[in-house]
């Protein structure tokens, strides 16, 4: 199974205004890291999917400016959030069976801020790697339709993350 990950990283060198420090380098994790934590999470979840050739998913990692702009225009709330997910399956878009065997299924996208990250991170105790990871795992599920109304879809949601994260070696615990 084919997964294409286009990650967009707003943290770049040549922009120091907005370049966080994550360490030894301003990229809090490798492209390859993310393109192998993605494909073994749509395989664990392959079920949850509509059968295609592959699939493809944006990841953007920003800041908590730019993603306050995006929560206000899409979700009317004017205040930073940690992930937001545009699935794109909630679409109807016409596709025939020569493109579901052809052409991998664009699943959405998916935008984490770093900033706030790092606040949870500190926060919970554990890793920038962690927090990024367990909101990655988040917006793919939201990209699949899994949505948290009430307390008990949040916690099915929750131990899902949990599955995901231990199947990239990172072990986590809902509270």
């Amino acid at each position: 199974m084919q997964v294409e990950l286009d990650v967009q990283n707003c943290f770049d060198e040549s922009s120091p205004e907005t370049a966080v420090n994550f360490g030894e380098s301003l990229a809090p994790l490798a492209t390859e890291t993310w393109e192998s934590w993605f494909h073994g999470w749509v395989e664990i979840l392959e079920s949850d999917l509509p059968t295609a050739s592959g699939y493809e998913i944006g990841l953007r990692l920003t800041n908590d400016a730019e993603i306050q702009t995006l929560n206000a225009q899409f979700r009317q709330q004017d205040k930073p959030t940690d992930v937001l997910s545009f699935a794109a399956l909630e679409v109807d878009l016409p596709q025939n069976e020569e493109m579901m065997t052809n052409v991998p299924l664009y699943l959405g996208d998916i935008v984490i801020s770093v900033d706030t990250a790092q606040r949870q991170a500190q926060q919970q105790e554990h890793s920038l790697t962690t927090e990024l990871a367990w909101l990655a795992a988040h917006g793919l599920l939201h990209l699949l339709g899994w949505d948290h109304p009430d307390e008990e879809s949040l916690m099915r949601m929750l131990e899902q993350q949990v599955i995901l994260l231990r199947a990239i070696g990172i072990a986590v615990d809902i509270e």
